[in-house]
């Protein structure tokens, strides 16, 4: 008998049954997809036909197609917060066959991106501001360009990411990426917070910032609806849902997993001379634009005395240091002596994929100072590992994106962990230290503005103990600074020094009733939840609910987070 006819009879070949299962798994994917399609169209004639025989019942002389566009776009536009604005930026230029929420997604995208390069037109220098001459409110206005040109970044990869694909199999990236423009906004206007400037710079911005929450919004509702129906997690069974990364190939992840990375760096920063550069400033200068591949720099021991930043083109670079204590980048930009908060860093990282392993990062501008930033991180999917990130107010902005931090060491006073990004920082030391006289130190400061963005700071597994003698300063686990500002610790070593009421209003005596901030088996002398303030907010979870806010479901960092060669745990 030929091998070829014993094949049917004898063991399945491996390769050709995992080409069936795939495409099997292919074929069950489109299906639930077409069906999602479906049922989200579905969802909105259905709102069409609702309104529609409402509203030919008053006037019947309307034109057929008009009212189903106007309905259509009506129903999508319900779900956000800024109904108005919302309709009246889709109505003139959706046609009458975009009834599906996708469609109408990826328009709401676009007139939020037309409005946001409108606003940049008005803050660059040969714009109305030409005349300031104030070098803080100077270099406020130059960071608001900045954060517009991110905001754009965002939309327009949300929107090239949206372009062939089903929107729920990309969710996670899109919300994120839209939370970030989203928070560009609210950056450049906090910059000008204490300038005369700030409403002319807000009215500027109020069209933009209402389109970009409308997108994200739309968004959010399609993924509600198709989560409700368990749709998001059938497709996760893709073929391609275990897939490395695009831009890291095979040789990278065994790069990545090796104990001799240092000798296999790309590039070598040394104060001594002994490497091809002297300062990390030059050794990024030379990392390639958009980068692929994994681009690893070592930087020996020392301490560099330079305001480092990683720009949004170097994508993927690798920073490794001789130790959190060995290899120090120091600075001392501040607020006070001119510098806003968001370009007072010390180490600033924008590029998407960084990771810092063994490097410590520090602001010596001192309490008297007030903010001033040792790091500061935009990076979508960054990793810091083993780090030293040290300061007084303002330690460590964990601005926007996805972030996790693991076994490093954040020192700080005043709101020293604040931002609003997506952040577990993991098997950490949380250490609050001595602020100035008649100071109060804060842990955490959330930014969330938007209840539809997917942000907040988790605090899990982490020890946190006082830096020094505290006695009789009062710490806290953290205030809210924004509307919707979202905390969660959970799992965490408290010690007693944290002051029994565990949260301090950012004014007055209380919080809004629409922040999520919630403690969930937390242990040690200043765990105890009896005294906490009674804020509506403030939340008791259940497992289940503290499961939402893990490595694996409140990051999605099953993937991104262990190739970056960093030890973590996914869930509880």
């Amino acid at each position: 008998m030929s091998s070829s006819s014993m094949r049917a009879y004898g063991k399945v070949d491996e390769a050709e049954q995992v080409r069936l299962e795939a495409r099997r798994r292919t074929r069950k994917r489109i299906t639930i997809i077409s069906l999602s399609s479906i049922f989200l169209v579905a969802i909105v004639v259905a709102a069409v036909v609702g309104t529609h025989a409402a509203a030919s019942n008053g006037d019947s002389k309307k034109g057929g197609g008009e009212q189903s566009l106007s309905t259509s776009v009506k129903a999508v536009c319900d779900v956000t917060l800024y109904k108005d604005s919302c309709y009246n930026s889709l109505a003139p230029a959706a046609a009458t066959n975009q009834l599906q929420p996708e469609q109408l997604f990826k328009l709401s995208m676009q007139v939020a991106l037309n409005e946001i390069s409108k606003a940049t037109q008005h803050l660059s220098k040969d714009g109305s501001f030409g005349g300031v001459k104030d070098k803080k409110t100077i270099k406020a206005l130059q960071d608001c360009q900045d954060l517009l040109d991110l905001a754009i970044d965002h939309v327009n990869t949300s929107l090239a990411a949206a372009a062939d694909v089903s929107l729920v199999d990309i969710v996670d990236d899109l919300r994120s990426w839209l939370s970030t423009a989203g928070t560009c906004h609210q950056t450049c206007i906090d910059g000008l917070q204490d300038t005369k400037l700030k409403d002319v710079v807000q009215g500027h911005l109020k069209s933009s910032s209402q389109l970009t929450s409308n997108s994200l919004a739309i968004l959010t509702w399609i993924y509600k609806v198709a989560s409700s129906v368990k749709l998001r997690r059938l497709m996760s069974y893709s073929t391609d849902h275990h897939k490395v990364p695009k831009w890291l190939h095979q040789k990278d992840r065994k790069l990545l997993q090796s104990s001799d990375l240092k000798k296999k760096a790309d590039i070598v920063v040394a104060k001594d001379g002994s490497g091809k550069y002297k300062t990390i400033g030059a050794a990024l200068k030379a990392v390639p634009d958009k980068s692929k591949k994994r681009i690893i720099i070592y930087v020996k021991r020392g301490t560099y005395l330079e305001n480092v930043r990683v720009e949004k083109s170097k994508w993927n670079v690798m920073m490794i240091g001789d130790g959190m204590n060995a290899t120090i980048v120091s600075a001392s930009l501040n607020v006070v002596d001119g510098t806003p908060t968001f370009s007072s860093a010390t180490f600033a990282v924008f590029g998407k994929g960084f990771i810092a392993r063994d490097m410590g990062f520090q602001n010596t501008a001192g309490a008297i100072k007030h903010q001033a930033v040792a790091l500061m991180s935009n990076a979508d999917q960054s990793v810091f590992h083993r780090c030293s990130i040290s300061a007084f107010q303002d330690t460590l902005y964990a601005h926007a994106n996805r972030q996790f931090y693991r076994e490093c060491n954040i020192y700080g006073t005043v709101d020293f962990i604040f931002g609003n990004s997506a952040v577990v920082i993991q098997n950490c030391n949380i250490l609050p230290r001595q602020p100035m006289l008649g100071q109060q130190n804060t842990i955490t400061a959330q930014g969330k503005v938007d209840p539809n963005q997917n942000t907040g700071i988790v605090i899990q597994n982490c020890t946190i103990w006082p830096y020094g003698n505290l006695t009789g300063v009062k710490t806290y686990l953290g205030r809210p600074w924004k509307n919707y500002s979202t905390t969660v610790f959970m799992n965490s070593m408290m010690g007693s020094f944290i002051d029994p009421t565990g949260w301090l209003p950012w004014t007055g005596n209380t919080a809004p009733p629409t922040i999520f901030y919630a403690e969930f088996q937390n242990f040690g002398p200043g765990s105890s939840t009896k005294n906490r303030v009674k804020w509506k907010g403030l939340r008791t979870i259940t497992q289940k609910q503290a499961s939402q806010f893990t490595v694996k479901e409140f990051l999605h960092g099953d993937k991104w987070i262990s190739d970056s060669g960093a030890s973590y745990n996914p869930g509880l």
